[in-house]
């Protein structure tokens, strides 16, 4: 168990001795033990740190553990912090009703039973590890929604702004020729070239608009598969990109998959040479993609400017909305996602289990119209 995974216990009794025996038998579990000799103290220790479960002696000078867990159950923050009282006098039906009416999650006479205690103990750990983890997905859920919309918005701009600067230009061009156009006194070799350009314009119109549709979803990737998907993207690429970007697939040809997983393949490697285009000021990138042991492989590596550690360690703060989306796709996949510097450059591995099908079951998926 790394320091991270660990939990806090805090124990509090007034009795060295007792503390003593209570850290050897809760040693083994391995998490992070506090050990305290007074009420005050374990009010300043909670305070200061998140405590999976507390264990609490009962008698005590000062502030007593009924005292003290009333205070402790005020605090909002520690309304569901698991209390085990501990108690070699107070051992009567009325004390044990009374630890429960503070909220104490199990009232334990002494003296202790070692292999009960750390059964007890370990059981709350777990729930509060459990927990802890939930808020930290929920917490990056959150994040990946709020990343998402971003993505969304600034892709319907992007969107917006090509099909007015493109499309839209050229279709205002197109009109602008043909409504110069007099039908009176125009010749017909003058008509015919004038409508000769406003036919090229609007072919130039027709392909950006193919170009846009292909790359929100391109149709060989149902129609023929990933292999003829990926050197279509990558011829494309390295057209605009000027980027030398060469293709290795093994084994030849390449078999086909579930939509799922070809989908989430070209998409992740659709984002990272996307990544490596705006961000690495390489001058070439190198993909390679195989089926070995029931998984797609894949990895996408360019002689670039690299990442910071930061990023290669997914930090939320760290890393923007493609990489988030591309981890995403993985982990729904239930596949693993690596990002490495190759000095120079970066490296981007990813593993997805699947099943290659067979061609009667590909027919199954492929358009009619294919």
């Amino acid at each position: 168990m790394n320091a991270v995974d660990k939990v806090n216990i805090l124990m509090v009794d007034d009795q060295p001795a007792k503390l003593l025996s209570y850290e050897a038998i809760l040693a083994e579990l391995g998490e992070n033990l506090v050990k305290v000799s007074s009420g005050k103290e374990a009010l300043e220790q909670l305070l200061k740190r998140d405590f999976a479960v507390v264990l609490l002696d009962v008698s005590m000078p000062e502030l007593d553990g009924f005292e003290l867990a009333d205070l402790i159950r005020q605090h909002p923050r520690f309304q569901n912090l698991a209390i085990l009282f501990i108690s070699a006098v107070h051992m009567t039906d009325i004390d044990r009703v009374k630890g429960y009416q503070r909220g104490a999650c199990d009232y334990i006479s002494v003296p202790v039973i070692p292999e009960l205690l750390r059964a007890k103990v370990s059981i709350f750990c777990e729930l509060h590890r459990n927990s802890r983890q939930l808020e930290a997905l929920n917490g990056e859920l959150r994040r990946l929604s709020n990343s998402l919309i971003a993505a969304q918005d600034a892709e319907r701009r992007r969107i917006a702004r090509e099909l007015h600067d493109g499309l839209g230009q050229d279709l205002a061009a197109a009109k602008m020729i043909l409504e110069g156009i007099d039908p009176q006194s125009a010749s017909t070799h003058a008509t015919e070239k004038v409508v000769g350009e406003a036919a090229l314009i609007i072919d130039h119109a027709i392909q950006q608009l193919r170009s846009m549709s292909h790359l929100l979803h391109p149709p060989l990737l149902d129609e023929v598969g990933l292999q003829s998907a990926l050197q279509w993207f990558l011829d494309g690429l390295t057209r605009r990109s000027g980027i030398a970007i060469s293709l290795q697939i093994n084994p030849q040809p390449f078999p086909r998959f579930s939509d799922e997983i070809e989908k989430a393949t070209f998409r992740i490697i659709q984002e990272a040479l996307t990544n490596v285009f705006r961000h690495s000021k390489a001058r070439n990138a190198w993909v390679t993609l195989a089926q070995e042991n029931g998984h797609v492989l894949g990895t996408v590596q360019d002689d670039g400017a690299g990442i910071p550690k930061n990023v290669a360690e997914f930090r939320a703060e760290s890393i923007g909305v493609g990489i988030s989306g591309m981890r995403q796709r993985v982990k729904e996949l239930s596949g693993d996602l690596h990002l490495t510097n190759a000095s120079p450059g970066t490296v981007v591995q990813f593993s997805l289990p699947a099943r290659a099908i067979t061609r009667d079951e590909s027919s199954l998926s492929v358009p009619s119209n294919a």
